[in-house]
């Protein structure tokens, strides 16, 4: 089974592009989507996160109180250095886990969806990479009118990926999101069109 890699920053269109893999048929796996189980009540990451930050990180029902987390580890990179240490390595057990299983199941081709790749220095080890990019002001723009963000989260959230110079650098294929929800569609599929041809079918 081949697998390539999906990355882009926050707010870029990433979650779009995704879709548009699957309804063309790729099988995926989606690092945020493993990430929320991971941390899921009762496992043994929530306790984790819980045991380095304190009670207050846990909602009234038990689960993690996400806002809560992003409050605490975007005004402290060290505390999110602590997280990431909690998080990261269980996402890539389950992940290897699930390709294992779609290898199992005969699928030939697979993508992993990761918002830092890059950043984590994964880029080579998930090739042809596919960059999903946007204009810093749109990423800011989009971030503020779904999450509720101040300016001020917004960058702190921006800030903490890499500058977007450094994902398009690392790049086999880049997407650029920078119209309507049609063109990006169709440039999502010219990209995974572009992916079959670099991978040989």
């Amino acid at each position: 089974m081949r697998i390539f890699g999906l990355t882009g920053g926050i707010a870029s269109g990433k979650s779009v592009v995704l879709e548009v893999f699957r309804h063309e048929g790729v099988a995926t796996v989606d690092a945020d989507e493993i990430a929320r189980l991971v941390v899921a009540p009762g496992s043994d990451g929530l306790r984790a996160i819980v045991d380095a930050f304190g009670e207050n990180v846990r909602a009234p029902d038990g689960s993690l109180d996400r806002k809560r987390v992003a409050e605490i580890v975007f005004s402290d990179p060290s505390a999110r250095r602590r997280l990431n240490a909690i998080i990261h390595p269980r996402v890539a057990a389950a992940s290897q886990e699930r390709f294992a299983a779609l290898e199992k199941e005969g699928v030939s081709l697979g993508c992993y969806d990761a918002a830092l790749l890059v950043e984590n220095g994964l880029a080579d080890a998930f090739r042809p990479l596919v960059v999903v990019a946007a204009p810093r002001a749109l990423q800011k723009a989009r971030l503020r009118a779904r999450d509720g963000l101040s300016a001020e989260e917004a960058d702190a959230r921006l800030d903490a990926q890499a500058p977007l110079e450094a994902k398009v650098a690392a790049a086999d294929v880049v997407i650029w999101n920078d119209a309507d929800l049609p063109t990006l569609e169709a440039r999502a599929k010219d990209a995974l069109a572009e992916v079959r041809r670099r991978i040989g079918g």
